[in-house]
């Protein structure tokens, strides 16, 4: 059996790459995305920039959170899937065989669209990952403060740290959850449309948030949302689905990926204009 040792950032294949002033953290290269026989995204090259919020934009079944997951290979736990490219992490093959990828979960957090806090108090949602990690007890005071501060939720919720994290409302939930991926102590942050099942005024505490976020994480979103998109992230992806040729469905495509004030400004595409502009999806 292969060997697998935890992922290791000192073992970095090459010098840090330096792209529009900050340093590629993650690449994606030629990777298309399998389930079964089925190629749901295709040939995406995608370079992730340190300290900015990339976004991935396009209609439904494009392949954004396919793609997202596979950041983190989260797709692992999807029988029949498989990544055909590479994706690095650091100057590390994600997929390589001897990358541990609870290792890489832990490097590369996710938050996802719906909140899902564990049954369980709010202090015991913050230290579930550490518990796992091996962290002493007597480091959870601070971390899970720590913790809730970095997700702008402290204050609310300080006095009631034994209580259950289901009776917090949605958007509190939401931030709980990002304190609980912060609690690992990552260094990127998946967000797969982590705004969609909250209010106008949950949804901006959280834009808030990842601004604030940004400057000690690196942080990329899926969403729907095109003014979300136009607020809160550095650079775009946008995908759409294509007719694959090799069996005649309809596949996810990286169309353009720039920054966010071009692709929505003067894009490269006629297909990026149509889709920012409204005019389709």
């Amino acid at each position: 059996m292969t060997e697998v040792r935890a992922l290791n950032v000192d073992d970095t294949l090459s010098d840090d790459i330096v792209v529009d002033d900050n340093r590629v953290v993650m690449d994606v290269e030629d990777v298309s995305v399998y389930y079964g026989d089925f190629r749901a995204v295709r040939d995406v090259h995608m370079p992730v920039r340190e300290h900015e919020i990339t976004a991935m934009i396009g209609p439904s079944g494009c392949g954004k959170s396919t793609m997202l997951r596979s950041l983190n290979r989260m797709n692992d736990l999807i029988e029949g899937a498989r990544v055909e490219g590479r994706i690095t992490y650091q100057g590390i093959d994600l997929y390589g065989p001897k990358v541990d990828p609870v290792e890489v979960r832990r490097r590369i957090g996710m938050v996802f669209q719906k909140p899902n806090p564990f049954p369980k108090s709010i202090e015991e949602n913050i230290t579930f990952g550490p518990r796992i990690a091996g962290v002493p007890k007597s480091e959870f005071p601070e971390l899970v403060e720590r913790s809730l501060r970095s997700a702008a939720i402290w204050d609310e919720v300080k006095d009631r740290l034994k209580d259950s994290a289901l009776g917090l409302s949605g958007g509190q939930q939401q931030r709980l959850c990002i304190a609980r991926a912060i609690a690992t102590t990552p260094d990127v942050l998946l967000m797969d449309e982590p705004c969609s099942a909250l209010d106008p005024i949950a949804t901006g505490r959280i834009e808030d948030l990842m601004q604030q976020l940004k400057d000690d994480y690196t942080i990329v979103i899926v969403t729907h949302n095109m003014q979300q998109a136009a607020r809160v992230s550095d650079r775009c992806a946008f995908f759409t689905t294509e007719i694959d040729a090799t069996n005649d469905r309809r596949t996810g495509q990286l169309v353009e990926y720039d920054r966010t004030d071009k692709i929505f400004s003067n894009p490269a595409d006629e297909r990026t204009e149509n889709y920012v502009t409204g005019r389709f999806g």
